[in-house]
């Protein structure tokens, strides 16, 4: 699905700050922080934290999501979602998902009570969530944006759409700082709230405000991720391309339903994600794609809910209905989708994946 994009630039960033003998919380990571509420997310502040997981914990409890509050999110997700609302102490009901593989706002509304504390909406494989209409409903979002870096919805960044957004630098992610992650919010109180609770508690040098964690984000992390961050529109733009000449390519394939993007939002496609038609051995086709040498990958084969450690966990209600999210899962297809992919690369992938839908069902008369 493609690696991350390492150059001079970033081993020169991090040559840069093995010099300078300053490797915790300084100023790269001051300057980070400036330029992705500048640059990412359009904000007027970013809290730069050591993971997409750290900065979805953060921020529940930063919001004062705890014990006997209810969060509604999706079923289709990495479980990392959940996880942090479950460690928040809330419980979690699962509200089911559009066409759009995105949390559907009519869904969310009906999974609503009056101890919801707020939404939490996925931005899944790089779509702006249906943030406004959701926000429409009286609760704060806050925005799982871990796979929408430069996504936008009606003009407006992804990481601003909500309470606050939440994204992931992790390696596999479209730029990357290696571990890393980071709140945007253009609410002051707030980030100062984060930014105090990344670092054990501290307003200042043994000045404790609460209890905290090590949430820190180092300073080669935040050098590498500068250097990524300038380079994020062309990626970002070359990932579009891609997508679109796979959308081109594939219009005629029998039993593929491609990905859409509803008017007014633009997807970062960290992930290009079709829907094979239920006759079709979704699995037969990833299985043949990989043995002609393309990573055809499902993301993800089960709902949150029906994977093992969540099944009859009492934080977890699963009393709305969720068959689209259940029938997304068992046909999604990822194909590959990153800046390295030519038009010979897509010629490639078409023609793999038109002759494994023909030998696992597709393609019928």
């Amino acid at each position: 699905m493609g690696g991350p994009r390492i150059g001079d630039e970033e081993r020169d960033a991090v040559d840069r700050v093995l010099r300078s003998g300053r490797l915790a919380q300084g100023p790269e990571v001051e300057a980070f922080e400036a330029e992705l509420a500048r640059d990412l997310a359009g904000t007027a502040h970013a809290v730069a934290v050591a993971s997409g997981s750290a900065a979805l914990d953060l921020s529940l409890v930063a919001l004062g999501v705890g014990q006997g509050d209810e969060v509604v999110t999706t079923p289709f997700t990495f479980p990392a979602t959940v996880n942090a609302v479950l460690r928040s102490g809330a419980t979690v009901r699962f509200a089911d998902i559009g066409d759009d593989f995105l949390i559907e706002p009519a869904a969310a509304a009906a999974a609503m009570t009056d101890r919801t504390a707020l939404i939490l909406a996925v931005h899944l494989y790089g779509l702006p969530c249906d943030a406004d209409a959701l926000a429409a409903m009286g609760r704060p979002v806050l925005e799982d944006a871990a796979q929408a870096h430069l996504a936008t919805l009606g003009g407006r960044r992804a990481g601003s759409l909500g309470v606050a957004g939440c994204f992931s630098f992790y390696a596999s992610k479209n730029m990357t700082t290696g571990e890393g992650g980071a709140v945007t919010t253009g609410d002051a109180e707030l980030a100062e709230r984060l930014r105090v609770l990344r670092n054990q508690g501290m307003r200042d040098r043994y000045d404790f405000a609460a209890i905290g964690w090590n949430l820190r984000l180092t300073e080669v992390a935040a050098a590498i991720g500068r250097a990524q961050l300038r380079r994020l529109p062309a990626w970002t733009a070359a990932r579009r391309a891609v997508a679109s000449m796979l959308s081109e390519a594939l219009g005629d394939v029998e039993g593929v339903i491609l990905p859409t993007v509803p008017a007014g939002r633009d997807h970062a496609w960290h992930r290009y994600t079709i829907r094979l038609d239920p006759s079709i051995d979704r699995d037969a086709v990833a299985a043949k794609m990989e043995a002609d040498g393309i990573e055809a990958r499902v993301y993800y084969s089960q709902v949150v809910p029906d994977m093992e450690p969540y099944v009859g966990h009492p934080r977890i209600d699963v009393s709305q209905p969720l068959e689209r999210a259940r029938a997304a899962a068992r046909t999604v297809l990822s194909l590959p989708c990153h800046p390295g992919i030519t038009e010979a690369d897509v010629a490639r992938m078409v023609a793999s994946l038109r002759a494994a839908v023909s030998s696992a069902g597709g393609d019928r008369p």
